[in-house]
């Protein structure tokens, strides 16, 4: 749908739809466990009864998207973290004993930290994966018992119009809504006083998010993006390495924000590397345009956007290495489909070494030694993602060691993000927070500390209480001690 076609930005509807949910938040207050799991449980019955219509919906957002493909990535994606948040809810939930200062604790003082929801959380999700990255922090919203108001991508206009008439029958609009549109509706939505913010997507939109929340003092969890590198060790096996990279960049045609955006190779494996990608395409990709696997580009404009980036290389003096083992020709097709693109002498004034790719483009660069690679990633925006791959364990720990990532996978790509119990969430450009499973449940709740004091008077025996004298002395001197 183009923005000429978008309805006006109903802001007094998404306030009136924030200020009943905010009520019926506060009467429900204490959100119980029941409750939550039964949320959880609805969620996740909407994926399963619409798997299909919710997979078709993706494949006519982008031209064609493999089936099986959203089957993995989106829907089972995020089911198993609803149920693995309904399993684990009651637990997360407890209240957690924490020691009180001596001697309190001896005169029956305690102290604990209640978890508790915040109220109203809004989820701004991307359309790169759109049910996963809408769905997956739900389930952690409504296991720490918030409500939520949610906005989905105007680039993804069939499953976004999809979601939001399965919310509205599986749940009460007090409960979660969801509210579609352009650009004007995603800055009008993130302005509104939530009690947390959830946004995924670009880095240079999140700067905005951040300063839209800013006049309201609403927390705010930034899951961005950034460009992941792969270093390469020595004593890494070049085969299974470009088979598993292939697997991270070709899914979903790198319109992924873990994507593997570039490598870092040791002089003399760049060639093997090479081979070793034509062999991985060919074996998971034996043809791409017309293969239902292979996904397409999501529309004209990031297609144009990625050709752009291989024209600005080649000119700027990269050598291009297409990896196209049905040697299709791309330039007859309409599917917006691409072949992987290997950029090799990638320099620093490429705009594929500038920007996040977010697609089947994946620059090589050499190196020396490794603390030369890891030089170079520090240089840069601290990433969304990094990979290691070696079977060197020194190596390795150098590499995490002195590097500092959002997360990291060690010789493979993305897996860390498929770990109930990891966070996921970036670091510095790359984002700010993180989700998934407890560290999910605990970034949607307030953890608020609670202390009992015993009936005795522990300020007058501590001397905290005037007049102050001997006791208070005596007290003031044994604390400044070290």
């Amino acid at each position: 749908m183009a923005d000429a076609d978008m309805p006006p930005v109903d802001t007094e509807a998404m306030r009136a739809a924030l200020v009943k949910q905010r009520a019926a938040f506060t009467a429900e207050l204490p959100v119980g466990a029941d409750m939550r799991k039964d949320r959880l449980t609805r969620a996740g019955r909407l994926l399963v009864d619409n798997a299909e219509a919710l997979c078709a919906a993706m494949s006519e957002d982008f031209g064609h998207r493999s089936r099986e493909q959203s089957m993995m990535t989106d829907i089972s994606s995020a089911l198993g973290e609803i149920k693995y948040a309904r399993k684990h809810v009651e637990k997360w939930m407890r209240p957690e004993k924490r020691k009180t200062r001596f001697p309190l604790g001896l005169l029956g003082a305690k102290a604990r930290i209640e978890y508790q929801p915040k109220g109203v959380v809004g989820i701004i999700a991307p359309w790169n994966f759109p049910v996963q990255l809408t769905f997956s922090p739900l389930a952690d919203v409504l296991a720490a018992g918030n409500r939520a108001m949610i906005k989905m991508s105007e680039f993804t206009p069939a499953t976004s119009a999809l979601v939001e008439k399965l919310i509205l029958k599986a749940f009460d609009p007090e409960e979660v809504t969801v509210f579609n549109g352009g650009p004007d509706v995603g800055q009008a939505f993130s302005a509104l006083p939530f009690d947390h913010l959830l946004f995924t997507g670009a880095t240079s939109v999140g700067k905005h998010i951040l300063h839209a929340a800013a006049d309201h003092l609403t927390p705010v969890t930034l899951e961005l993006g950034g460009k992941s590198p792969v270093i390469v060790g020595e004593s890494a096996n070049v085969a299974r390495t470009a088979s598993r990279v292939t697997l991270g960049k070709m899914m979903n045609a790198g319109q992924i924000c873990l994507a593997p955006d570039y490598m870092m190779v040791p002089e003399g494996k760049e060639e093997a590397l090479i081979e070793g990608f034509h062999a991985a395409v060919a074996e998971q990709y034996p043809t791409l345009d017309a293969n239902d696997d292979f996904t397409a580009i999501v529309n004209d404009r990031h297609y144009e956007r990625l050709q752009g980036y291989l024209a600005d290389a080649r000119e700027k003096g990269a050598i291009l290495v297409e990896v196209n083992p049905g040697k299709e020709d791309f330039s007859a097709s309409n599917t917006r489909k691409m072949p992987l693109t290997l950029v090799r002498n990638p320099t620093e004034d490429m705009k594929v070494m500038q920007e996040e790719i977010f697609g089947p483009i994946l620059p090589i660069k050499t190196y020396r030694s490794v603390d030369e690679a890891i030089a170079y990633v520090n240089l840069h925006d601290r990433p969304l993602g990094l990979y290691y791959f070696g079977q060197d364990k020194a190596e390795e720990r150098r590499v995490l060691s002195r590097t500092i990532s959002g997360g990291a996978t060690v010789n493979d790509v993305i897996f860390h993000i498929a770990m109930e119990e990891l966070p996921f969430g970036g670091v510095g450009p790359s984002g700010m927070g993180a989700y998934t499973g407890h560290e999910g449940f605990k970034t949607f709740s307030h953890a608020k500390s609670v202390y009992s004091q015993p009936k005795m008077d522990v300020a007058k025996l501590a001397g905290m209480k005037p007049p102050y004298g001997k006791t208070t002395r005596a007290t003031i001197k044994r604390e400044l001690k070290i």
